[in-house]
């Protein structure tokens, strides 16, 4: 069986975070590991109080995983301080990880910030590490400092996160006003457009952990990066599609609505 490792923060309401990508991982038949970066409390409504994991902790729970259980794939989520992003490249490199999908999470559906100004600088120190880099629109503008209104927009902020060490880049069009295109930039340079229906709802939470668990899913059962990405992205659109209407505010998608 193939297996996959989630590295990022437990969210309390089970849509986002390691629920989240333990549900998607699941769902797509790869066995699920964890390495606890945070601890949130939160739900559909916001972020009530993050508390980070001890930074050599951290290091410690990749420590167990890779030594054991070798995933095929890592995903990566919430890096709450600078000491943290740190400890993770400092296991990704001495464990060898393969298929790394780096999702850089910085601010939560609801709104609230999930890391400190901090992480996210040493964010760029990971990006050479991930085979790709998942970012959504304002993730992407931050890390290329690039502002983004249309999909040429995406396209440039792409290429300048490439150049700033990036392999291969998904920038997430959800954030556009009329579409929700994705664009894949790979190492090589090709360039793939991904097209999939609006669904008109405010079900959204946890929806990038959701699409880089399943890309990191793919990724682990052999899939090329391309095929990957466009295969999460159809469950995801799915799941999004069959959300259960949980919550009071920005509730989760149906992680596991292949199982109906």
């Amino acid at each position: 069986m193939k297996t996959a490792l989630t590295i990022a923060g437990s969210d309390s309401s089970g849509g986002a975070g390691i629920q989240a990508d333990i549900k998607t991982m699941s769902a797509l038949g790869v066995y699920a590991e964890s390495v606890v970066t945070a601890l949130t409390a939160q739900n559909t409504m916001g972020v009530q109080g993050v508390v980070a994991t001890d930074p050599e902790f951290v290091l410690l729970q990749m420590e167990s995983v890779f030594s054991d259980i070798q995933p095929n794939a890592v995903k990566i989520g919430m890096l709450p301080t600078a000491e943290v992003v740190r400890a993770v490249g400092r296991g990704l490199q001495r464990f060898n990880a393969q298929n790394v999908v780096l999702d850089p999470v910085m601010v939560a559906t609801s709104g609230a910030a999930l890391s400190e100004a901090p992480a996210v600088q040493a964010l760029f120190e990971l990006l050479p590490q991930a085979s790709v880099v998942t970012p959504n629109i304002p993730e992407a503008e931050v890390l290329s400092g690039i502002p983004i209104e249309t999909k040429e927009d995406m396209l440039a902020a792409a290429k300048a996160i490439q150049l700033k060490g990036a392999r291969a880049v998904l920038v997430k069009g959800g954030h556009l006003a009329e579409e929700a295109d994705d664009v894949l930039l790979e190492a090589n340079g090709a360039v793939t457009w991904l097209s999939a229906q609006r669904v008109e709802t405010k079900n959204t939470h946890g929806t990038g952990c959701t699409l880089s668990s399943a890309i990191a899913s793919y990724l682990a059962k052999g899939e090329t990066l391309k095929h990957a990405v466009a295969f999460a992205k159809r469950y995801l659109t799915e799941a999004i599609q069959a959300n259960p209407g949980l919550g009071k505010g920005n509730g989760p998608v149906n992680h596991l609505f292949v199982l109906r």
